[in-house]
């Protein structure tokens, strides 16, 4: 995918353009007794033919990891449409008929994150794990089989140093051979200076490595509330994050209106806003977008404090769609979360204007025989795709010239030169790829076997 420059070598009258995800309706209302306006912290589960969403109940503001937090759940058959299943496992305000899966912890219910342990070689007990816990107690792993009932994994904390205050997030990285977990943490140490993210690595959830605070290029201090960062499913080397960029400060609403929408005491004089980022592993993200991803928009719901908390996970909802989730309306009685839409890889994308232009990469090796493209032109536009070599001299028979131009819309569609599509002769050889565009947008290509 085009989300960063690593393959890039020119731009020629072409430019990486950052697109919108689209609102797609309420996903779920926070409406139980034990959910209410400070629910939130939510991840989302792709578990084979379910969906699986976890969240934090509070109905009222307190300290983190009160008694009052309860980790609740809901599933999907599709990533759209989502229900509360009464699972009868804890007894919460006089009832089992809920939807909780973690009640009478604290203070572990504060940021419950789990996620699908990948890693090859996991016992089927132990198929999903979970970090949770704050700064007096630690982080803690916990561990499920069935993503229902959990059980503490580890007696004492894994991790220790940082501030934790926040969702921290964790997964087997298949790039990496390791465990990643990125937590909150302050630049100048404690709870002072600006609200940022560091990481550490693991073999095996028990030892982890020293903290490292993570850089951004361009180098820039702003809050970082969340993280929210996760292998993309479609290619897992790349890490997606959507972070909510905290503005301390950037009061919009006024008193009249902040009470009409029943915005709780001290949850008014901050904005929020949804961002995109991502990382190829080590200690660095990328910021080429330093734009809002989802700003708050026209709701005035969302321009109270902490409405731009984005869900963690990003998950197919269609042949060719994905969607992301974001909450609305925080401390406020209709708090709820939100789905959006892209196209599949749909991030970012090499935009050619009418009057055309052209992309050149370094050199690359691949396995394969079949280039194809998501992209899209209109109907006066087009993509053709040039093979050089190493050096960049044209490969004969796979030169502009010799490409059929690619026109329309498509996730994944082949190339073809007069002779054909196959490229497996050039397999595992130093080439480079040059694509001529015109009124086009490219957003990403693989190598098919």
């Amino acid at each position: 995918m085009f989300v960063d420059s690593y393959l890039i070598a020119t731009l020629n009258n072409t430019h990486l353009e950052l697109h919108k995800p689209h609102r797609a309706g309420v996903a779920l209302e926070f409406d139980r007794p034990w959910e209410g306006a400070f629910s939130g912290y939510v991840t989302v589960v792709h578990d084979g033919s379910l969906y699986r969403m976890y969240y934090r109940g509070l109905p009222t503001a307190g300290s983190d990891g009160s008694a009052a937090e309860t980790t609740c759940y809901a599933e999907s058959r599709d990533g759209k449409d989502w229900i509360k299943p009464n699972l009868g496992l804890h007894q919460v305000r006089g009832t089992r008929r809920n939807n909780v899966v973690l009640s009478g912890s604290s203070p572990f219910s504060h940021n419950f994150s789990p996620f699908l342990d990948t890693r090859p070689g996991v016992r089927a007990s132990e198929r999903f794990k979970a970090l949770a816990g704050t700064s007096r107690s630690g982080l803690f792993v916990f561990t499920s089989s069935d993503g229902l009932r959990w059980r503490k994994w580890s007696e004492k904390p894994v991790i220790t140093e940082g501030a934790f205050d926040s969702q921290n997030v964790a997964f087997w990285s298949e790039s990496e051979h390791s465990y990643v977990a990125y937590f909150r943490t302050w630049t100048e140490g404690g709870f002072r200076g600006f609200r940022t993210i560091s990481r550490a690595l693991s073999p095996d959830l028990v030892n982890w490595s020293t903290p490292e605070m993570m850089t951004f290029e361009p180098a820039v201090q702003e809050h970082l509330y969340t993280s929210q960062t996760h292998p993309y499913y479609r290619a897992p080397h790349i890490y997606v994050a959507l972070p909510m960029r905290f503005v301390p400060g950037c009061r919009v609403l006024t008193d009249e209106e902040a009470r009409a929408l029943g915005v709780a005491r001290g949850y008014v004089s901050d904005c929020a806003e949804t961002v995109f980022m991502t990382s190829r592993g080590g200690n660095r993200y990328d910021r080429t977008f330093m734009e809002a991803f989802i700003r708050p928009g026209l709701d005035p719901g969302n321009w109270a404090s902490r409405a731009g908390l984005a869900a963690l996970g990003i998950v197919p909802s269609g042949e060719t769609e994905i969607s992301l989730y974001k909450q609305a309306h925080y401390a406020q009685p209709s708090n709820r979360l939100e789905r959006y839409t892209l196209r599949t890889d749909g991030f970012v994308s090499v935009n050619a204007s009418f009057k055309g232009g052209e992309m050149r990469l370094r050199s690359i090796r691949f396995s394969g025989s079949t280039l194809l493209l998501n992209f899209s032109t209109g109907a006066a536009g087009y993509i053709r795709v040039e093979l050089q070599d190493g050096d960049g001299n044209v490969i004969p028979g796979y030169s502009q010239d010799d490409c059929l131009p690619l026109i329309g819309d498509a996730i994944e569609k082949a190339v073809r030169w007069k002779h054909g599509e196959d490229v497996h002769a050039l397999a595992g050889k130093s080439v480079r790829l040059r694509f001529v565009m015109k009124d086009a947008d490219l957003y990403s290509f693989r190598f098919r076997q």
